[in-house]
């Protein structure tokens, strides 16, 4: 893959890398590090996509490690500072099925993002996130079952 169509391959997916760290970070500002150092790393790595048709899929696998990366990092930066926690900022004005995403563990958080707002497949997300499609199947099930005790919940209050 040459260097123009990687450009293009992050514009066209801009909106879309931003969802899926959206769906692992809460912070904004986490979500754009994380989006800018994967397109980093995976531009100084063009060399080793070995098939370009596998370059969105690539690039995403980067993108959740980062986004993980930067979860180690604020656990550890948590650990020094008592009582400081990731929220989501009040003023911002989430819809309630995003509050509820925002409430699942991030191993549902993604498989469930990639899943139905991505519409990637059972295969491309085991791909992406390196786990058996059994375990994506587990956990879109589980996660959906959450997804309903928590909306179901808010609904009531």
């Amino acid at each position: 893959m040459d260097k123009n169509t990687f450009g293009k391959l992050v514009l066209d997916n801009e909106v879309q890398l931003y969802r899926i760290a959206k769906a692992i970070l809460k912070r904004d500002e986490d979500c754009a590090d994380a989006a800018q150092e994967a397109i980093t790393r995976a531009f100084e790595k063009l060399h080793t996509l070995k098939q370009d048709a596998y370059a969105k899929t690539w690039l995403i696998r980067i993108l959740i490690r980062e986004c993980y990366r930067i979860l180690e990092q604020r656990s550890k930066e948590a650990a020094f500072q008592e009582n400081q926690s990731v929220q989501v900022s009040e003023s911002e004005d989430y819809g309630s099925l995003y509050q509820a995403l925002a409430a699942l563990e991030p191993e549902f958080r993604i498989t469930l993002v990639l899943y139905y707002l991505e519409g990637f497949q059972i295969q491309e997300i085991s791909a992406m996130l390196e786990i058996p499609e059994g375990t994506v199947k587990s956990r879109l099930h589980r996660g959906r079952k959450k997804l309903k005790k928590l909306l179901s919940e808010e609904e009531r209050q």
